[in-house]
């Protein structure tokens, strides 16, 4: 009998050493300068973190700092060289079409709508990471709804044609095409001199971001229509790390960077999708320093024109790209949220 207790022990003992947290982790987390990175994810992982997992080091740089244009970082995050990445999903859609279905333009007008298409696409996400970056979705977090920011007089979005406007992916891309402007995708972080030198006309991206930028003192008009989308960012962890926790590890790691990270972000980019728009046109502003640039009036028009333009060039283009699986997935997901269908 003791003989029997004893073997039982060093079972367990064995099953429990197998799975465990790892000792060290390199976590990438997304911008620097903007409050996703400062006040939810370094934090986290540098604090709430050890705290829930002490035997595990961490070492925490932001996307800026690895210097990884694109899908860069998540091929390395699937091949090891990070264990946590957080970046966002349209600059990685070149390596995953199927990443792109999730925030196509003007298809969510309110974070509400944005909420359910992540709810209802997760799964498809999910297995897209899994497949095509050797990683597991941690959580999914958006920026400030995505925006217009424009260097000269623009009333509505017809008056983007002929102009060379910046997109965060291909789809917001092809939209902008479809307005006939020019839609073009360099880095975010290159975006501020290439309005400056006059090399970009307009760029969409979060209002907060852009005035965390200093772009309120280089364009002159904001248009707060969100066509953009949410700019999503996807917090993955490579597969071989993730499958070092044990299941009870995981379940509390994952429950743990939801109330921790992903939550405080959704609440706090819905805040900051009106206070960007305050801020950077002479409000009262809970960040300080305000800019004078000139709100450009919302038409109802333009977000009829917007959805034509989804329904009829973005949509079907993407799902020339994907598989039909992933068409019938998406149809019975976020298109039945936005009552859309998309056609292989």
């Amino acid at each position: 009998m003791k003989k029997i207790l004893l073997t039982t022990l060093a079972g367990i003992t064995l099953a429990t050493s197998a799975f465990s947290a790892p000792d060290k982790m390199r976590v990438v987390g997304s911008w620097g300068h903007l409050t996703m990175f400062s006040e939810f994810e370094k934090p986290y992982w540098k604090k709430t973190f050890k705290e829930e997992f002490p035997q595990t080091r961490t070492r925490v740089t932001s996307i800026g700092q690895v210097k990884l244009k694109g899908a860069a970082v998540y091929r390395q995050l699937s091949k090891g060289a990070f264990d946590v990445v957080s970046t966002v999903g349209g600059y990685v859609v070149s390596d995953s079409q199927t990443i792109a279905g999730l925030d196509l333009p003007a298809i969510a007008p309110d974070i509400q709508t944005a909420k359910k298409i992540v709810a209802a696409y997760k799964p498809t996400l999910e297995k897209a990471l899994k497949k095509d970056f050797n990683s597991k979705l941690l959580g999914v977090k958006p920026y400030p709804a995505q925006i217009l920011f424009c260097n000269e007089k623009i009333e509505s979005l017809s008056d983007l044609k002929g102009r060379k406007v910046r997109a965060g992916s291909w789809t917001l891309a092809e939209y902008l095409d479809g307005l006939g402007a020019t839609g073009v995708t360099p880095p975010f972080s290159e975006i501020s001199s290439a309005l400056q030198r006059g090399v970009l006309d307009c760029a969409v991206a979060g209002g907060l971001s852009g005035y965390s930028s200093g772009w309120g003192d280089i364009a002159g008009y904001l248009y707060p229509i969100p066509v953009g989308g949410w700019a999503y960012v996807l917090t993955a962890m490579n597969l071989d790390t993730w499958n070092k926790f044990s299941k009870e590890e995981q379940d509390k790691l994952l429950a743990s960077y939801d109330k921790n990270v992903v939550q405080p972000v959704w609440d706090k980019s819905d805040f900051e999708s009106s206070e960007g728009v305050k801020c950077l046109t002479g409000e009262q502003c809970a960040y300080g320093k305000t800019y004078d640039m000139k709100l450009v009036d919302f038409k109802q028009k333009d977000l009829t024109i917007s959805k034509e333009i989804l329904e009829q060039r973005v949509l079907p283009k993407w799902a020339e790209k994907v598989s039909l699986e992933v068409v019938n997935e998406w149809n019975s997901s976020v298109g039945k949220v936005v009552n859309l269908k998309a056609n292989k």
